[in-house]
């Protein structure tokens, strides 16, 4: 039988449904509640920045975190083609290469919307970005370690976003303390990005990947995440009290708190408890993130 030479249907255009669902609307939220940390940690009238809220509010949560989630799943389209066949892309209902066009225009579009922010958003949308693509893409693929990939999405998903949204209210850098408490929250988050790892623990052993819980095992790397998380809300406390933030370190405290009393629940079984956590501990320490932007943005009678 003759070998047939007819050029192959190239694929067509995905839906926007599909578009939709590869970006993952249900990750936007923890950035842009981390950038609505900026906006209130500023201590600027909302009213005059009211367009470039709803700029930002679009840069972090459908543009940069939607790409993010793009790029991710472009180059582990291989893998969830094994683990997560019903993805847009291992499902085929966006073919070909239109995986990695959407995360190259989303890239593009992030840059060009920074733009109309000023230089400090441009820059911290290009490291966002960078972080996102050193993430997943080779040769770097930090997602493979336990150290730098944890660190990355930490350092985007709260650092960077929280930056933007003060430096959008500031029109410029944003002031010393609120850089630190950014950079404090940041580093914490790194626990909470360790504490994801628990779910896929032999998938991750299995496929090379070094996550905490892989290299020191699960016993050891849920505590290490729990001192990663507790150590700098405790620096943000003593930063408020020192600002003369009583009011907003007194919240952080007890949130604080409440989070030393969930833990040891934690700690006793983290592969089966990280969920439940996710939704309590974790809340408080999100919960503790607005009451330090509060504070330092001199909303809180103290």
């Amino acid at each position: 039988m003759a070998r047939s030479t007819a050029t192959p249907v190239p694929a067509r255009a995905p839906r926007l449904r599909d578009v939709v669902a590869l970006l993952k609307p249900i990750t936007w939220f923890p950035p842009i509640w981390a950038f609505m940390c900026g906006v209130v940690s500023s201590g600027a009238a909302w009213g005059p920045n009211l367009p470039f809220i709803a700029l930002g509010i679009m840069l972090t949560g459908p543009l940069v975190c939607g790409t993010s989630q793009a790029i991710n799943d472009w180059f582990d389209r291989h893998v969830d083609a094994i683990n997560q066949p019903d993805r847009p892309i291992p499902s085929g209902r966006i073919g070909g290469h239109w995986g990695l066009w959407i995360a190259i225009a989303g890239s593009a579009l992030s840059l060009a919307v920074a733009m109309l922010a000023g230089p400090w958003v441009f820059g911290a949308t290009s490291l966002a970005l960078a972080a996102a693509w050193a993430y997943s893409a080779p040769p770097f693929r930090a997602k493979m370690s336990g150290l730098w990939g944890p660190g990355l999405v930490a350092i985007s998903y709260e650092g960077l976003t929280w930056f933007t949204g003060a430096s959008v209210m500031a029109g410029g850098l944003p002031p010393p303390p609120v850089l630190a408490v950014l950079i404090l929250y940041s580093i914490g988050a790194h626990g909470i990005m360790t504490l994801n790892d628990f779910k896929a623990v032999e998938g991750d052993r299995a496929m090379g990947i070094r996550s905490l819980p892989v290299v020191v095992g699960t016993d050891r790397a849920v505590r290490i995440a729990c001192v990663t998380m507790v150590v700098p809300q405790i620096a943000v406390i003593a930063l408020l009290l020192a600002l003369g933030h009583i009011g907003g370190a007194m919240i952080v405290a007890g949130l604080l708190g409440g989070q030393l009393a969930l833990m040891p629940r934690l700690i006793r079984d983290p592969v089966g408890q990280t969920p439940w956590y996710n939704a309590t501990g974790t809340t408080l320490s999100v919960l503790g993130m607005l009451a330090a932007a509060l504070g330092l943005g001199g909303v809180l009678p103290l």
